[in-house]
């Protein structure tokens, strides 16, 4: 069993058609994969309707043609980023009001072929309604046995930390998950990784703050900065550009060859072998990118060769 690895389906339904979506799919599961991460907004910019659902509606055909294969896997949906009207996002999106958190959960169970998930992640903070009703709103859903676990992605540590206070004192459950980007190359201090858009990396706050609440698990995205590290034809972005980045690149490089990888492999064994631990969600166009991912995952490095990246800088 494969379970520190989430393939990421994103552009399931979308760019990558339903025959292609299946294909992978099924080479995960029978790889011994678990977790499949996805959400109801994906992936309403690649569609000409403007809205999501094409991902969790090709996941629910495939999990319905797949007799016993729910009972092998763990779903990962998220709330909170549908737009409300075509362009909205992410201004005009559904939010995290009791009214959307519920409504949206019956929409991606019906999109899903199944009456739980394991994993519901508020996929973003709202602004305009009160952490209170949010925090209500999840718990209520465990409560209920339509969600196994809470996670928040995209969350300041503040807000993660003032989130579980309101639900440890009203007694519910409450968020056991961070959902960031982060990776092994680090952006110049005070920059954003444009390669995730709006969303920042995981901070070294917010990586304390893990450290020292070990009932909290790490989930990555991005962590292969979309084939920038193999691929030639993608060059980093400008806030990767300063020494660090070369230095690290070396070191990278040299536990590749060490081990007869490469940079990708490598990045994934530093991330699930880490302090804290992550899960990378990893969206794979191919199988053999696929395979490559759970080979990474799969990688052991050793305490030296851990150490040289760890203090790369």
């Amino acid at each position: 069993m494969i379970d520190n690895l989430s393939l990421g389906s994103m552009l399931f339904g979308t760019v990558q058609d339903e025959r292609r979506s299946f294909e992978l799919l099924d080479r995960f599961v029978d790889a011994g994969g678990v977790w499949i991460d996805t959400a109801d907004c994906y992936a309403f910019w690649a569609d000409p309707s403007g809205f999501g659902g094409q991902s969790e509606t090709v996941l629910g055909r495939w999990l319905a043609s797949r007799p016993g294969v729910r009972d092998r896997v763990k779903i990962s949906t998220k709330v909170g980023c549908e737009p409300t009207v075509v362009g909205g996002f992410p201004e005009r999106v559904e939010g995290l009001s009791d009214k959307a958190v519920k409504r949206a959960i019956e929409g991606s169970l019906r999109r899903l072929c199944t009456d739980h998930v394991e994993l519901y992640w508020a996929h973003k903070p709202d602004p305009d309604t009160p952490l209170e009703e949010t925090v209500a709103a999840f718990g209520d859903l465990v409560s209920a046995g339509t969600v196994g676990r809470l996670g928040c992605s995209n969350y300041p540590v503040w807000q993660v930390e003032r989130a579980r206070r309101i639900a440890q004192a009203d007694g519910c459950a409450g968020f056991t998950a961070m959902q960031q980007h982060h990776t092994y190359l680090q952006p110049r201090p005070g920059t954003q990784p444009t390669v995730v858009h709006r969303f920042g990396a995981v901070t070294d706050e917010g990586l304390h703050y893990l450290e020292h609440n070990p009932d909290m698990a790490l989930w990555a995205y991005t962590p292969l900065l979309s084939g920038r590290y193999t691929n030639t034809d993608k060059p980093l972005p400008a806030e990767y550009e300063h020494p660090g980045t070369a230095r690290r690149l070396t070191v990278l490089d040299e536990i590749a060859a060490e081990t007869g990888t490469n940079r990708n492999r490598v990045v994934l064994a530093w991330l699930t072998g880490g302090t804290p631990a992550a899960v990378p969600i990893v969206g794979v166009s191919t199988v053999e990118q696929l395979d490559e991912a759970i080979a990474g995952v799969s990688l052991e490095l050793t305490a030296e060769q851990r150490g040289r990246l760890d203090s790369a800088v």
